[in-house]
């Protein structure tokens, strides 16, 4: 918004002066016989610069001026405001509605990638639901790598329990076989680990029938002869 102070080059707190100046230099700038060749807009230039001056040069004039531009100036900030802050709401608005729509999106083909499917077919699902191709295919590779590094941390955590299992198997049914073989020794009576050293003991040297048996086939022998 342009001011008469603006017209003349001067700030609004210049000296009468310093105005005076000031219009002398403009009015000799764009004089329109100073414009050879474009005399319409030096001649417009030239009065607005004239008109300028009339007003500001004087001392009643310029006040109502500054009182006027000064009223002019706090409705055209307050308007400024206003359409600054609507703008704001407005954008504000359009952003939240963006977010929400990418979101969905993401979600989308988050569900689909859960179900198995690879970036093709999440691309076309995305485009299928009017989403912009470049958004869905930057979602759709995002949502593709996501998947392909979590299935490849998955896979490194399972392999130190798959090799350590077999170990684990044969140190347990080890450790079992050994404690049910000492419960089992532990448990047997004493009836049971004498008759086990009977069967270890030669029958002739500790039976009594078996010494008898001997000394009748030494008789019978004896009759023989």
């Amino acid at each position: 918004m342009a001011t008469l102070y603006d017209t003349l080059g001067v700030p609004t707190h210049a000296t009468d002066e310093e105005i005076k100046r000031a219009y002398r230099k403009a009015a000799m700038k764009w004089h329109p016989d100073r414009n050879s060749g474009a005399e319409d807009v030096a001649r417009a230039t030239f009065q607005e610069i004239k008109d300028a001056y009339a007003i500001l040069s004087d001392a009643a004039q310029r006040k109502v001026y500054d009182a006027v531009y000064a009223e002019q100036m706090r409705s055209w900030e307050a308007q400024h405001a206003r359409q600054q802050k609507a703008q704001a709401e407005r954008e504000a608005t359009v952003r939240a509605a963006d977010e929400a729509a990418y979101a969905e999106m993401v979600s989308l083909a988050m569900r689909f990638a859960d179900e198995g499917h690879n970036r093709d077919v999440l691309f076309g699902v995305l485009l299928g639901r009017r989403c912009e191709a470049g958004r869905a295919a930057q979602i759709a590779d995002s949502v593709s790598a996501l998947q392909a590094a979590r299935r490849e941390t998955a896979k490194a955590e399972a392999e130190p329990v798959a090799a350590a299992a077999p170990e684990s198997v044969d140190a347990s049914v080890g450790t079992r076989a050994a404690s049910a073989k000492d419960d089992a020794a532990a448990q047997s009576s004493p009836g049971q680990r004498a008759n086990q050293d009977k069967r270890e003991e030669p029958v002739g040297d500790t039976h009594p029938a078996g010494a008898l048996s001997g000394l009748w086939f030494q008789f019978l022998n004896g009759l023989r002869l």
